[in-house]
């Protein structure tokens, strides 16, 4: 099984779109294996539009490897968003790992978009046997419950054949889902313990329909500092005050905070869980704070990690 670090981020701390480029420059001259994109189209902290900040990487990077962690689904159209992964992973000679999820029932998105949170899970389970083969097929006529086209072709289709398709999500519906449609799976922030119950449960389930997932295509989110949880950079974290985490952050399993060896430490819990790629997400104040937590985990985590 081969362990492999990406980093996302949590928020944007760059002062403009340059700091944004140079800290994936610095990625991709470091060797890590991929940039992870957050998805959220409401919202008043500072999110890039995932594709639109993946289409610019396709241009500007050669090795590197990104993809969205995760695109609501339900909130795109499919023949759209199957062109627009096409073209991403055509531009960028095959590096795109589309990742998708449901979203959560009450997100602002559904409202602001005028659409209705009622099936989504149906929905993209729809969407995704569609995408999947307007990715692969010269014509797709498709006639769901929800989605209807007639000799929908795109072109020029992904460099990948068959492109992946990661899902995202750990409730009995998603581990469903995996196991019938994904590649891979990528878990959000959450336990060592939940990782491993969702693996589990996906190789079930793929067993059950006759499929395999390779042992690499499951992975986890990590927030994490290497500092104390009394860091300003944690007490003053946007995402730390959305999800009411507060207290007590260095007991607590969803985030990695300490000394490069705590956070190995934490890892290595991971990856005994059984999840081999990781989507660092740094917990930082600002461009400079971001810059000097990602040098650190690429010289004194990364290393021990993936060696």
């Amino acid at each position: 099984m081969k362990i492999r670090l990406g980093f996302g981020l949590l928020n944007y701390p760059f002062e403009d779109g340059k700091g944004f480029f140079r800290w994936v420059e610095m990625l991709e001259q470091a060797g890590v294996d991929s940039v992870w994109q957050s998805d959220r189209l409401i919202s008043s902290d500072n999110y890039l539009e995932s594709l639109s900040a993946l289409a610019s990487l396709a241009g500007c990077t050669e090795k590197i490897k990104f993809g969205m962690n995760a695109i609501v689904a339900p909130l795109r159209d499919p023949l759209v968003l199957a062109k627009q992964c096409a073209t991403i992973d055509y531009l960028s000679g095959g590096r795109l790992l589309p990742m998708f999820g449901v979203g959560y029932p009450k997100a602002a998105e559904w409202e602001a978009t005028g659409r209705s949170s009622d099936h989504r899970g149906s929905k993209a389970n729809e969407m995704f046997h569609l995408m999947s083969r307007l990715w692969s097929e010269e014509s797709v006529t498709f006639e769901g419950k929800y989605y209807q086209y007639k000799n929908a072709t795109i072109a020029p289709r992904p460099v990948q054949q068959p492109l992946p398709l990661w899902i995202g999500g750990s409730s009995n519906a998603a581990i469903n889902r995996t196991g019938v449609l994904g590649s891979g799976w990528i878990g959000g922030i959450t336990s060592p313990e939940d990782v491993n119950r969702v693996i589990l449960g996906i190789k079930a389930k793929a067993k059950e329909v006759g499929r395999t997932i390779d042992d690499d295509h499951y992975g986890t989110s990590i927030g994490f500092r290497i500092g104390t949880p009394q860091d300003d950079a944690v007490v003053n974290s946007p995402f730390v005050k959305r999800t009411g985490i507060g207290e007590n952050l260095d007991l607590n399993p969803l985030f990695a905070i300490g000394t490069p060896q705590d956070i190995i430490a934490r890892i290595q819990q991971y990856i005994a869980a059984g999840a081999s790629k990781f989507v660092m997400f740094p917990i930082a104040s600002g461009e400079a704070d971001m810059i000097d937590q990602t040098r650190r985990v690429v010289a004194e985590i990364k290393p021990a990690i993936e060696n």
